[in-house]
């Protein structure tokens, strides 16, 4: 597959394609670009064509992988309207379905160690993504008191580290890291227990 798409003229894509195979199996610095080069079906001298180094195919693998979960988002936060509430929870689950889906893209863009201001179209792509999400938090906001409402960006990172943890914590089939629920049950409870410190939720008493 790799070859017919660098004889179409795609050999960009599909040194992305192999990238993200590797970072999947090895991880974002187990690889070379040799191996990238191998997988795609080129020599390793092609793969200069279109990037300097193994940086930054991964830079445009977490590009297109933001691209990616800002639409995921976009359509999590949109399909739960007008309820910012289920909004909100939506955005949540979409995080994690997309780290389920997309393993490779999820490390190239939170476990690469590849900075997002790299390029300006990678900063813009996480930029876009995480303005979703404050988007459904200040959205919920506005149910809380002014004088105890936190910052939208405060609100909505609280929820991208708590769903973060429950990726890599329980969602990876890590060795030894045995889940004691399910993933999807966890964020939800997490979610809920957070919500309700906000007043955003009654308490179940």
């Amino acid at each position: 597959m790799a070859k017919r798409g660098y004889h179409h003229g795609n050999l960009r894509q599909a040194l992305v394609e192999a990238a993200l195979q590797l970072i999947e199996s090895k991880g974002p610095t187990g690889f070379t670009l040799s191996e990238a080069a191998k997988l795609a079906g080129v020599t390793p001298a092609a793969v200069y064509r279109h990037f300097e180094g193994r940086e930054d195919l991964i830079a445009e693998a977490a590009r297109q992988g933001f691209g990616m979960f800002a639409d995921l988002m976009q359509h999590a936060y949109e399909k739960y309207q007008p309820s910012a509430l289920a909004a909100f929870e939506a955005t949540g689950r979409a995080y994690l379905a997309f780290a389920r889906k997309h393993p490779g893209h999820y490390i190239a863009m939170f476990e690469s160690g590849i900075s997002v201001n790299r390029t300006p179209e990678l900063a813009e792509a996480a930029a876009r993504a995480r303005g979703i999400l404050e988007q459904a938090a200040s959205d919920l906001s506005q149910h809380i008191p002014a004088n105890k409402r936190p910052p939208a960006s405060m609100f909505s990172a609280h929820i991208m580290a708590m769903s973060h943890g429950v990726v890599e914590l329980f969602a990876r089939n890590a060795p030894g890291a045995t889940a004691p629920f399910a993933p999807e049950d966890l964020l939800e409870s997490g979610i809920g227990i957070y919500l309700r410190g906000l007043g955003l939720l009654d308490s179940d008493d």
